[in-house]
């Protein structure tokens, strides 16, 4: 990894955590702790706002932006791959911002005669979904965190009314699926969109926290899974 490469990642791992400690980048960089010091110092004797010291941790105070970067070509190519599955998900809003999103990011390009993302040859072979009626709302929940109340038919054809803290969204073969925190239920429950009957968006807020959160749910996957 070049030099310039490596240092506006570790501006951006930095961007994405409150606190930066060492170790954690180096590992997340694949690199030693001492090339991390290094690069730090750098960006610090450069005029970046990064607080902190070794031993300690590190903040890089907000407000701060990076100029645009050149993508490389393996970037560019999963760039593609993953707007054209976005594409093909079948809900109409996600298509259009896929679109929108490659011609934007074409646009920036400052070499896009080298780097075609536009007309990238990669395509999803994937079947195209049915238009999610959902789908719109429920990303917003997850993004505000605002609880919405569903009518939910199960399987035997009995309907119930639910309050779900969604938390992640699932595009499998079966269709799109919700998971969250039902409050009916007292535990975390997964629900097919094409079962939702109604779904309102309330006013009402969720915090996250150590049992009804997104790392609670994926641990109990993970534990499920094995």
């Amino acid at each position: 990894m070049r030099r310039a490469e490596r240092l506006f990642r570790l501006v951006n791992e930095m961007r994405s955590r409150r606190i930066s400690r060492a170790r954690d980048l180096a590992a997340a960089l694949e690199v030693s702790v001492g090339t991390i010091y290094r690069d730090i110092a750098q960006l610090q004797a450069s005029g970046l706002p990064i607080d902190g010291e070794a031993g300690v941790g590190y903040i890089l105070r907000p407000g701060f932006d990076l100029p645009n970067v050149a993508f490389t070509h393996d970037q560019i190519d999963a760039l593609a791959v993953g707007l054209s599955f976005v594409e093909r998900t079948g809900d109409p809003v996600l298509a259009t911002a896929a679109k929108e999103a490659r011609a934007l990011i074409q646009a920036s390009l400052p070499s896009p005669e080298e780097r075609r993302l536009a007309d990238a040859p990669f395509y999803s072979l994937l079947p195209m979904r049915a238009a999610t009626q959902h789908g719109s709302l429920v990303r917003r929940a997850i993004r505000d965190q605002r609880i919405v109340e569903i009518a939910y038919t199960d399987a035997a054809r009995n309907t119930t009314r639910r309050r779900l803290r969604p938390l992640v969204i699932w595009d499998l073969p079966d269709g799109w699926m919700v998971s969250g925190w039902c409050e009916l239920r007292g535990g975390f429950r997964t629900f097919r969109y094409d079962r939702i009957c109604e779904l309102v968006l309330t006013d009402d807020r969720f915090e996250e926290d150590e049992r009804t959160g997104l790392i609670a749910f994926m641990a109990a996957e993970r534990c499920q899974a094995w």
